[in-house]
């Protein structure tokens, strides 16, 4: 039997390199499964979907992993079991940017755990293959009976040199790009976009969605045409519809409807909100049992409370689409009241609260060494970051219990939104390890923006010189597609009922970075740019409000944060710095109380010294100096004499040694050196020369006081000496 020959498709990128899909070939046991193929770069996905629901389940189990193999890129993994362990952020990331594009298109009510798992199997280091991972566990969902609303695909989409590209290669993108963005789409509607700028407009990213949506309908047509070769094994499986009870969707309507719209209308704070659609629904359910009885509630129950949620949703939609007024009285441009404050915590190195009505960011920052960034290691990718952004999301925050755990996919993935909003705005050359922490103490939406606005206020107030000062704000939307309000600033209750969850960051000047998830289809390009300019006003507003606390970065750091001066020394000087195995820098970094670390870039040694003590640093500068000093004609130093021979005495200055000859001691003729010095003199000379072949220095002591010409006056007594130089001091 010869080996399994797969069912393929292909497509070309905008670039001209070409897509295939295999299936058919691989994991023939999971409901679908493919293998994606560009160069050197293959990416294997599979989709498995339970066919009974999870009893008792109240929402989707969706699982999606995305995990890169080392041995795709000839690695082995550098952790202590030499084997993949858990997700790296990058890999809980690239997993969610599926996740959130896939998750609206499964059929309401579904329960059935599912589960998507996508693997770079074969690896080309130029290639980003965080692009096609949607491409593939669309691919696996749409040549599987799995019912979901596909296909889609994503895309990168960077403008670089002022062009818009599809997927760039990793040099290019790194290199030389303005704006990134990571968009997913069906062939009619936008689903997910995710990405930074460097303080871009807003008709570019409207314009960048355009072009990627216009590359994914290529990518989606493709899996539409697979899915056709597949034949009967992509017929979808029929979903049996939940069961319904109309007359009890009815019985919670007439007793809840007008309740909930007046608890809505209330403009009350999240917990009495919440509170009061409890008690309706703990009166609803009494009201029920004592007209109907143990045995009706028993068997029905459940459904009304289900209608109930439903109609909670529906009445607060409602509400917004025929009023305009929101759940806290806001209009839909309306941001809630906030304050801020700098410098709270005493002994950090740069901190600030962020607080908009219900929600609240306690933000720290650490300034450390170059010894202190993190290293990233992945298959393709390992690097060190000088700036690390911690989210932190404690239950208390929603007033609720939980064990303390690990951070979560949503806490990394909040993290990374405000990592790369702040890191746009950061100086280009700055010596330290920057490590923002964001607590979220209080929480009732946008917590992942009142990170970005603490984080900026940190910065600033730690004396970070970041090019200017960035907010961001969470923007809703709720439509019955011919009504449509915008939402700015959404609570957690808008974000639950509401279509869209489109978050924005970014300076006076332009975005910094944006996440959006769209829940419904039929987004206008022409209502999504709308969303971004309501976003602005409210952006430009935050930021007035925190120039109430600070406008411009502190002068200087707080007296408490550390110091770290940076020079720069010839390349040829590091060993000298380093010393046989360390023993010089071991032995300055301990007789000075400092930190010293050297790094070679670009043939130069760059020497960071750090320190909270400005004489540590001081000291530990001076004996670089010494050992790297590379002295010019026309300095100036003070010598002691430390020999004296018939034709000159030896001085030892700035770590380095010359014969100061005694032509050039003084303007008058000596007999004997003595005459003028003795040893132990201190005596100021200065650098007349520097023989090119030797590196000797010519010293002069007379060129520094009056009298006479530079020279001597006997230049055969220079000529004759000259030679016996070469022999050196006697000691």
């Amino acid at each position: 039997m010869g080996k399994q020959i797969p069912d393929s498709i292909s497509f070309n990128l905008p670039n001209g390199r070409e897509v295939t899909i295999e299936t058919g070939k691989l994991a023939a046991q999971a409901d679908g499964s493919v293998v994606v193929k560009m160069g050197k770069t293959m990416l294997f996905a599979s989709a498995v979907s339970k066919h009974e629901p999870r009893e008792g389940q109240s929402f989707f189990p969706l699982s999606v992993d995305y995990q890169e193999k080392f041995a795709a890129a000839g690695r082995i993994p550098g952790n202590f079991f030499r084997r993949e362990a858990r997700l790296s952020d990058y890999e809980i990331l690239t997993s969610r940017l599926v996740d959130r594009a896939i998750r609206p298109l499964f059929p309401n009510g579904y329960m059935n755990d599912t589960q998507i798992i996508i693997n770079l199997i074969s690896a080309d280091k130029d290639v980003m293959p965080d692009a096609m991972v949607a491409l593939a566990a669309s691919a696996a969902l749409s040549v599987s009976d799995i019912p979901f609303a596909g296909p889609i695909s994503e895309v990168r989409v960077a403008r670089i040199d002022g062009e818009f590209v599809i997927n760039p290669d990793r040099p290019a993108l790194k290199e030389s790009a303005d704006l990134d963005l990571i968009v997913a789409a069906t062939m009619e509607n936008v689903m997910m976009v995710e990405g930074e700028a460097k303080e871009c407009s807003e008709k570019d990213i409207v314009a960048a969605i355009r072009v990627a949506h216009d590359a994914i309908k290529v990518q989606c047509q493709a899996q539409l045409d697979l899915a056709k070769i597949v034949g009967d094994k992509a017929i979808k499986r029929e979903v049996v519809p939940a069961e319904t009870k109309p007359e009890i969707d009815k019985m919670v309507k007439e007793y809840a409807e007008a309740r909930l719209l007046t608890v809505a209308q209330g403009k009350l704070e999240k917990h009495e909100r919440k509170e009061q659609f409890g008690a309706i629904r703990s009166e609803m359910k009494e009201a029920f049992a004592e007209k109907h009885g143990e045995e009706w509630m028993t068997e029905n129950y459940g459904y009304a409370k289900e209608y109930f949620y439903k109609l909670q949703k529906e009445t607060i939609r409602e509400m917004v689409m025929a009023t305009g007024v929101r759940l806290d009285g806001r209009t839909g441009k309306d941001v809630r009241h906030i304050w801020t404050e700098v410098d709270y915590l005493p002994s950090t190195h740069g901190s600030a609260i962020f607080t908009r009505g219900e929600t609240q960011a306690l933000t720290s920052l650490t300034l450390g060494t170059k010894l202190d960034k993190l290293m990233a290691d992945t298959a393709l990718d390992q690097h060190f970051d000088d700036f690390i952004l911690h989210y932190n999301f404690p239950a208390y925050s929603v007033g609720e219990t939980k064990p303390m755990r690990g951070p979560g996919r949503r806490e990394v993935g909040h993290a990374n939104l405000a990592h790369r909003s702040l890191r746009q705005v950061l100086p280009e050359e700055q010596p330290y390890t920057l490590r923002i922490v964001s607590d979220i103490l209080e929480s009732n939406g946008s917590s992942s923006m009142a990170t970005v606005c603490a984080g900026s206020l940190a910065l600033m107030d730690a004396g970070i010189k970041i090019k200017a000062p960035v907010s961001g704000i969470a923007m809703g939307l709720i439509s019955d597609g011919t009504r449509n309000v915008v939402l700015s600033d959404i609570l957690g209750d808008e974000d639950a009922i509401g279509d869209m969850d489109f978050k924005i960051t970014g300076t006076r000047d332009g975005i910094c970075a944006c996440q959006m998830d769209i829940k419904i289809e039929g987004l206008s390009y022409e209502l999504l740019e709308e969303a971004l300019m309501q976003a602005r006003e409210g952006r430009l507003h935050i930021l007035d409000k925190m120039d109430e606390s600070i406008t411009a970065p502190r002068e200087d750091l707080k007296d408490h944060a550390p110091r770290i001066v940076e020079i720069i020394i010839e390349k040829s000087y590091i060993g000298a710095v380093i010393g046989p195995g360390g023993s010089i820098i071991q032995e300055l970094q301990a007789t000075t109380n400092t930190v010293i670390n050297i790094e070679e870039v670009d043939d130069k040694g760059v020497v960071n010294i750090s320190s909270n003590d400005k004489a540590s640093i001081d000291a530990a500068l001076a004996r670089i100096k010494a050992i790297t000093f590379t002295p010019e004609v026309g300095d100036e130093f003070d010598a002691k004499v430390v020999t004296i021979m018939p034709y000159g005495a030896f001085v030892d200055f700035s770590g380095k040694s010359g014969l100061l000859h005694i032509s050039e001691i003084s303007h008058t003729r000596l007999e004997k050196v003595e005459d003028e010095l003795n040893l132990g003199d201190m005596v100021k000379v200065k650098i007349i020369g520097i023989d090119k072949r030797t590196g000797k220095l010519r010293l002069s002591r007379k060129a520094l006081m009056e009298g006479g010409p530079v020279g001597g006056n006997d230049r055969r007594d220079d000529r004759r000496d000259d030679r016996r130089d070469d022999r050196g001091p006697r000691r």
